[in-house]
């Protein structure tokens, strides 16, 4: 099963924009050591909205080959195209991805019966765990928990990434879909809660920062164990605010260049934290600790 502390991995780049790959393969092994779950490749945060399908698919490789099964790889696979996802999906299975990640259809707003036909086509064309990724916030695009309980029929859907940060709709979305499939927390800000509630883990910003702390939080949640969670939480309460400034990659890219992990590339229409919101981002850092590291 997918399940704990899975960090929505960036891709490293240099300051040219170019992959670093060898960055990329060093952070895949310090989450093997700081006892990360699994991670997630070329989601959201991983910047897939502008890398090249040939970038991608060797990004999921990378952290395939790096992780060598000692983490579990999740492949962000999803498009608003249902045949470019098929494509992706179908190349993550071929790498030896554990799963793949598969986000609503963005800017096309796809009605709910699009959005059933559309998972249920990936599902039907490839065989490997998939888990629905609804973040509407950032899409356009809302999955009714109706549809995915329709969607949890099928064997190879496996979970979900609830990202719309409300707490009951997850936990209805938990008692509805029965146990025919897992609910991860795509929100850091509310995911503890919605783990002492039933969720499974979390995919996170966080913990490309503070994977250590991030992965206490899910085992501490997840084990029912409140006081041992918001203990584990408390030092990361602002990070789960600062980390989202400016828009996501943003802030956890500089945060993580601060930090000497990598360089400070980004590609555009994103651009480098800005000078103004740099001092909120170091001060947070410093605070958590997380500067010696």
């Amino acid at each position: 099963m997918i399940s704990g502390s899975i960090v929505a991995l960036v891709t490293p780049m240099h300051d040219d924009g170019s992959v670093d790959w060898q960055a990329l393969s060093r952070l895949v092994e310090w989450h093997v050591e700081q006892g990360t779950d699994g991670i997630v490749a070329v989601g959201t945060t991983g910047e897939s909205a502008t890398l090249a399908m040939d970038e991608h698919k060797m990004v999921i490789k990378a952290c395939v080959d790096q992780a060598a099964g000692r983490l579990k790889v999740i492949a962000g696979t999803g498009a608003n195209s249902t045949a470019e996802a098929i494509e992706l999906t179908a190349t993550a299975h071929d790498v030896g991805a554990d799963a793949c990640l598969l986000v609503t259809p963005y800017y096309n707003k796809p009605t709910q019966e699009g959005l059933f036909q559309h998972f249920t086509a990936i599902a039907n064309a490839v065989d490997i765990p998939q888990i629905l990724y609804n973040v509407p916030g950032r899409t356009g695009c809302d999955m009714s928990n109706d549809t995915v309980v329709r969607l949890a029929e099928h064997p190879n859907i496996i979970a979900i990434k609830d990202a719309t940060g409300d707490v009951p709709r997850g936990k209805a979305l938990i008692d509805a879909v029965g146990g025919k499939l897992d609910v991860l927390s795509g929100d850091d800000g509310t995911a503890m809660e919605l783990m002492l509630q039933g969720g499974k883990g979390n995919i996170s910003v966080t913990a490309n920062i503070a994977p250590a702390g991030m992965k206490a939080v899910c085992d501490a949640a997840m084990a029912g164990d409140r006081a041992a969670a918001e203990a584990a939480n408390a030092p990361l309460l602002e990070l789960h605010k600062v980390l989202f400034i400016e828009s996501n990659p943003i802030p956890v890219k500089w945060a993580m260049y601060a930090m000497g992990l990598m360089e400070n590339g980004i590609r555009l229409p994103l651009t480098v934290l800005s000078e103004a919101c740099q001092p909120t981002v170091r001060s947070a850092l410093d605070r958590a600790g997380l500067l010696d590291a």
